[in-house]
């Protein structure tokens, strides 16, 4: 093994939750970069053979069962022992990722990175969030089987996870928010700008394969959360009360059952379609007429680079989205902006791109000019390769790589 090739050990916290989307995505670049990858992870899921995402052509996925404290410690031995790469790259400042990862950096020395896409605390209350149990809940909490803190992910434990970022050899991150917080170098959510071509695929056909050929197609292409911003599309689309607009939902919630509760209410506008690997959306967003990405203003999606905008922008979309976080920056002039938490804003856009959709089509042209400059993974690609080279003589020649 060369500095020119090596070889990286992502480690997930959770391969049945969404951070292995990030994951991918990187383990993608990385081979770009002609290194070899490898994703190890845990999995708390109830199978543990099912993961949350698909994971794309030509990446080795090495599921551990995920368990609680003090079985962890033991799983987290048997995952390190699996990690076979040159470089360790954690996902997420979690122990069950980052904390893997420095108990390697003190066992075996390897390079740590470190990559952050969530600000992890803001899922449990961010700023707000504090831990002072009563001495009696605090014994439930630890002595309990089931008890709070023998969660390997507990926010305690994550909160002093982040202080321990400084100790990763490089830090990636994926927007303003989360740079502000922890530094880093900056490497948002790119797209495969030759898989999402649009030029390759027919809107008519991929509508017909997916029954959606009768309607006009807005598409949210992954997992409903409340804070993703769904239900404002569908109390538009309960404003506009026309019956040739649909919503299509690609995958479908794997936390809860919000999507179900979603399609309760307002199932008269939703068509949802199963989970697809990362070489099938190409073609499932190609039958989209819109992209809607319309996040709430919470501290969660502000620390977020929403993937779902660069499918859009990648396949020439006009893409709806708010005025949240980064997306005004990664959107520019090429998308439709609304502010958040406004159904009446974003059924004003629905029907002025369907007024005027040949502009509407231009402007997705220009989205999608945006993002093979900015926002592919030949972008992403080219930093990952800088912060390499500059780590190079630093860390891996003391590593003895």
């Amino acid at each position: 093994m060369t500095n020119d090739q090596l070889k990286f050990s992502l480690v997930v916290s959770d391969l049945s939750s969404g951070g292995t989307v990030r994951a991918y995505l990187l383990a993608q670049v990385l081979l770009q970069l002609n290194h070899q990858v490898e994703i190890v992870g845990f999995n708390f899921g109830k199978d543990v053979k099912e993961l949350y995402a698909i994971p794309p052509n030509g990446i080795p996925v090495i599921s551990i069962p995920g368990s609680n404290y003090p079985n962890f410690l033991g799983s987290a031995r048997q995952l390190q022992q699996k990690l076979s790469g040159d470089i360790i790259y954690a996902v997420k400042p979690k122990p069950t990722s980052f904390g893997v990862g420095l108990l390697d950096k003190l066992t075996r020395h390897r390079p740590l990175l470190l990559d952050m896409d969530d600000w992890e605390l803001s899922w449990h209350g961010g700023f707000d969030w504090k831990y002072k149990p009563s001495l009696k809940q605090f014994a439930r909490d630890i002595l309990k089987p089931n008890g709070a803190l023998r969660f390997p992910d507990h926010p305690v434990y994550i909160n002093w996870m982040e202080r321990l970022v400084k100790f990763a050899d490089a830090v990636t991150i994926d927007t303003q928010f989360l740079q502000d917080r922890f530094g880093g170098v900056y490497v948002p959510n790119g797209k495969d700008t030759e898989m999402f071509n649009p030029d390759k695929y027919s809107e008519e056909a991929s509508r017909a394969k997916y029954g959606l050929s009768n309607y006009r197609i807005l598409m949210f292409p992954g997992a409903p959360r409340p804070h993703k911003g769904v239900e404002d599309v569908l109390m538009a689309l309960d404003k506009l009360n026309r019956e040739d607009l649909r919503l299509v939902i690609v995958g479908g919630s794997p936390y809860d059952d919000y999507d179900d509760r979603l399609i309760e209410k307002w199932g008269r506008w939703i068509i949802k379609l199963p989970k697809a690997p990362v070489e099938a959306m190409p073609e499932i967003v190609a039958a989209a007429h819109v992209v809607v990405v319309p996040q709430r203003d919470t501290v969660v999606a502000r620390a977020q680079f929403p993937l779902k905008l660069t499918d859009g922008m990648a396949m020439g979309k006009p893409v709806i989205s708010t005025r949240v976080g980064d997306i005004p920056e990664i959107l520019a002039d090429t998308g439709y902006l609304v502010d958040p938490n406004s159904p009446e804003q974003i059924a004003m856009q629905i029907e002025a791109i369907f007024d005027d959709l040949n502009t509407a089509r231009l402007k997705g042209r220009k989205a999608r000019e945006r993002c093979v400059e900015k926002y592919s993974t030949s972008t992403m690609a080219s930093t990952l390769a800088n912060l390499l080279l500059k780590l190079d003589s630093r860390l891996f020649k003391k590593s003895g790589i």
